[in-house]
Formats: C-alpha cells, sequence, structure tokens
C-alpha cells in the first residue's frame, strides 16, 4: 500500500510539473512607457503615438505614457532617450532621427533592460523595427508618374529629411522611373524639409529654374502640398504631383477641384504601424522576440479616382 501511494504520488506531482510548465506565465505589467516622434506639429505622428498610447492603456490601464517630439533634432532625441532611461520606463518607441547615429542611445537603453522598437523609420540596433514599405511606397506614387507620362517628361523628386524612410522612398521612386529612359529627372536633392513651407519654399526654387516641369514627385504629402500652393502662386499648372502618406489633408486635396494638380499619394497605415509596434514591444518585455526584425506594412496609391473608398488615418478600428 506504501508503495501504491508512492507512486501514486509521484505521478501526481509529475502531473502538476508538467501543467505548471505548460502554464502560460502572467504578462508583465506596464507601468511606463516613451514615445519620441519627429515631430507633435505633424499629424501622423500625433495620430500613431495616440493610438499606441490607446492600445498600451488598453492592456495595461494605469500605465504612464509619455510622448514628445525631437523636432528631427537628433541631440534632443538622445536627451529624451536619457530621460527615459533615468524615468524607467518599461520600452521605447522611438520615430529615429538617424538610422545609425541614434544606435549608441538604443545600445545605453537595451543595458539598462529597457526594449527599443522603432517606427515609421528604421534604426540599427533596436530590437525591431515596424515601417511602412517606403521603397515601395515611393515606386507606386512614381510608377504613377510613369504611367501617366507614358514614359517620356521632365520630374522633379524632392527629397526630404535624410530619415531611412525618406531615402528608401526616394530609392523606390527612381527605380520606377528609372526604367524608363526618357524620364529625366531635373532635380532630387533638394530638402523640403517635411513641412508645407518647406515643400513651398523649395518649390518656390524649381519654379524660377526650370520653364518645363510635367510632375513631381514629393516625400510626404505636407511637401506635396506646400508645392502645390507654390505653384498656385506661380501660376503654374503645367505639372501634376504625387506624393507618399494617404493623410487627411491629402484625402481632402484628392476630393479638392481646386488642388487638381495633386493626382495621387502612397497611403502609410497608421493604424497598422503602432499596432504592431506596441504587440512587438509587449512580446518582448515578456520574452518573445519578432520573427524578423525589421516588419514592413505594405503601401498602396489613392487617387483621385479611389479615394471615396480610402479607409484613412482616421477611420475608426475596432481595437
Amino acid at each position: 500500500m506504501r508503495t501504491k501511494r508512492l507512486l501514486a504520488g509521484a505521478v501526481f506531482a509529475g502531473v502538476a510539473l508538467a501543467l505548471g510548465a505548460a502554464a502560460p506565465a502572467a504578462a508583465k505589467e506596464v507601468k511606463s512607457v516613451g514615445i519620441s516622434v519627429g515631430s507633435l506639429g505633424n499629424p501622423g505622428f500625433v495620430i500613431i503615438s495616440n493610438t499606441a498610447t490607446r492600445l498600451i492603456k488598453k492592456a495595461n490601464p494605469n500605465a504612464q505614457v509619455t510622448t514628445v517630439g525631437y523636432d528631427y533634432d537628433l541631440g534632443k532625441q538622445v536627451n529624451q532617450i536619457d530621460n527615459f532611461i533615468a524615468a524607467g520606463v518599461d520600452f521605447i518607441l522611438l520615430n529615429p532621427g538617424d538610422p545609425k547615429a541614434i544606435t549608441p542611445a538604443i545600445k545605453k537603453a537595451q543595458a539598462a533592460g529597457i526594449p527599443v522598437v522603432a517606427f515609421d523609420t528604421t534604426a540599427e540596433g533596436a530590437d525591431a523595427s515596424i515601417t511602412t514599405d517606403n521603397v515601395m511606397a515611393g515606386r507606386v506614387s512614381c510608377q504613377y508618374i510613369v504611367d501617366k507620362l507614358h514614359g517620356k517628361g521632365n520630374v522633379i523628386i524632392q527629397n526630404g529629411p535624410q530619415v531611412s524612410s525618406v531615402i528608401d522612398r526616394v530609392n523606390g521612386c527612381k527605380e520606377a522611373l528609372g526604367k524608363s529612359p526618357d524620364i529625366k529627372i531635373l532635380s532630387d536633392d533638394q530638402d523640403g524639409k517635411g513641412s508645407r513651407d518647406g515643400g513651398m519654399a523649395v518649390a518656390q526654387g524649381y519654379l524660377t529654374r526650370f520653364p518645363k516641369i510635367d510632375a513631381i514627385f514629393t516625400i510626404n504629402d505636407p511637401q506635396a502640398i506646400g508645392t502645390a500652393l507654390a505653384a498656385k502662386q506661380a501660376g503654374r499648372s503645367d505639372f501634376f504631383i504625387t506624393s507618399v502618406d494617404g493623410s487627411p489633408d491629402i484625402e481632402s486635396a484628392l476630393k479638392d477641384p481646386n488642388f487638381d494638380m495633386i493626382k495621387a499619394s502612397a497611403s502609410q497605415d497608421f493604424y497598422a504601424i503602432p499596432k504592431t509596434s506596441v504587440e512587438t514591444a509587449l512580446d518582448l518585455i515578456n520574452g518573445k522576440k519578432p520573427a524578423k526584425p525589421v516588419i514592413l506594412i505594405p503601401s498602396t496609391l489613392v487617387t483621385r479616382e479611389n479615394v471615396g473608398d480610402y479607409k484613412g488615418w482616421n477611420y475608426k478600428h475596432e481595437d
């Protein structure tokens, strides 16, 4: 009898051990999170940070989420990361100011046990990067130009801040344009600063320098709108504009006959980007690494013809 009791006890202990091993560990509570974005004056970054905050608080209602803009000043972003480290945040969501120069600050956070997830642009050394497939976005936006011009004409690439997303968009655009030898690129190195005012200022220079322009690709929607405003002021209507973002402003412009020169914008999914970023960060603090270090979110082209069916940045998603 004693032997049977010992055997039964051993079996019970083994089952309990097995059940204990199979039971999932409780998810780590998130107490605080730091988010650093390019600019809080950019509506896209506001939407991303607000969505990320909502999703973080859905999983952790008491979490303190701090969002700051670094205003494209790398030194300012490094200081922000230092402040997040000092505050002991659980993870950092980072829109990197420079894909390489920000790496030491990222490593400092990781050394303090804080995972760093880059979003919108990639960063070397980040635990993960979640971004629009920006090469694809530039390619589809500029393929529209090629198709509309039937592979022949004078085209300008209006550049921007040299973060990875902008570099990728320009490379994708050049990939599309490069397949048509009769497309002439008049300029590709002017920085529109990622803003409406910057795009307008750069475009005013183009309109003075180039008497014949067939199309302009801008690296984001604010620059596209600034370029259109410059053209209106100069009385120029000989070219059309495409861009990247799919922002609410470009939705309005694509529906407005007064902005007819803006023809298309390659979309960014500003719900999928923060959602994937938060999910990835939560996995990281619970010991689960992503299958791939860079997660690309596809881009689709929004045009004057299909804008009515577009579910844009302000679309109400079910979390």
